[in-house]
């Protein structure tokens, strides 16, 4: 059996480019992995494949992207046994801040070296974004400029350690809602993003946006308060991670999150974490 951790994502920038004729939307985003993570368990075995998820209500069949992760690849290794997976969730589901995604990067991660397939990186990546764009983000495994939907990764500059507190009110916000709101023309014509270069944190927590919040706010204005209170109490920038309703401020101290995340605990009744980039 081998144990690995599956790490949630944030969203520091996420800017919508322009609405394409097939429906989906190009988008320019850097991403960035936290130490927030649920757990994995995985043996192999005969045949099958078996998906528990002790303490959660989420599907353990195909509705599942681990499920379909791991099927995939199988698939693609012409493979005839089976695996017994355990998920335990830590992360938010449907929160933006990419647990299914993560999980299925996991799978695809781990179940290649137990297996010994030997596919390498960028094939491990191919499969993954069949199953979600944000798939080959995790299987790329650090921070990255992400373009098309999502699928096309470019290694991002270095960053600095950073702390976050994470605040997720606890009521789910359907992706392709949010995107269907934006009410963006339609255009054939790709747009052009100049990636920008950050000196550090501050200047980092200045340039932080999120084109998705506009939407998820108008509907939720709990989340522009969230936002509010995470500043008043020293966050250098706070925002929305991917398409909500999870709520980030981002500090340069360890001590300046935990202080945030006490305040938050006594102020409402929703789930705190308190994590650092990785």
């Amino acid at each position: 059996m081998i144990a690995a951790r599956s790490p949630a994502k944030v969203n520091l920038i996420l800017k919508v480019l322009r609405r394409r004729d097939d429906g989906y939307h190009d988008i320019a985003s850097l991403m960035q992995t936290v130490s927030l993570a649920d757990d994995m368990e995985f043996a192999l075995r005969e045949d099958g494949l078996s998906l528990a998820c002790p303490g959660s209500e989420l599907p353990t069949g195909e509705g599942n992207l681990v499920v379909r992760a791991a099927r995939a690849l199988f698939d693609e290794a012409g493979f005839t046994g089976g695996a017994e997976i355990s998920l335990r969730k830590r992360i938010p589901t449907a929160a933006g801040l990419g647990g299914g995604s993560s999980n299925a990067a996991t799978t695809l991660v781990v179940l290649n070296e137990m297996c010994r397939f030997g596919f390498d990186r960028d094939r491990l990546m191919r499969i993954g974004a069949r199953i979600g764009a944000d798939v080959p983000f995790f299987i790329h495994g650090s921070p990255a400029w992400a373009f098309g939907i999502g699928e096309v990764l470019q290694p991002a500059a270095p960053l600095p350690t950073m702390w976050l507190v994470l605040v997720n009110p606890g009521f789910e916000v359907p992706t392709k809602w949010v995107y269907e709101n934006l009410n963006l023309p339609l255009t054939k014509t790709a747009i052009k993003y100049s990636i920008p270069v950050f000196s550090g944190v501050r200047e980092l927590a200045a340039a932080l946006s999120n084109d998705l919040e506009a939407v998820t706010v108008a509907r939720h204005p709990r989340l522009d308060e969230l936002k509010g209170f995470l500043r008043r109490q020293g966050a250098l920038g706070s925002l929305m991670s991917g398409s909500g309703p999870t709520v980030f401020g981002l500090f340069e101290t360890e001590p300046d999150a935990v202080r945030a995340e006490h305040a938050l605990r006594a102020s409402y009744p929703y789930a705190v974490f308190r994590a650092h980039t990785i």
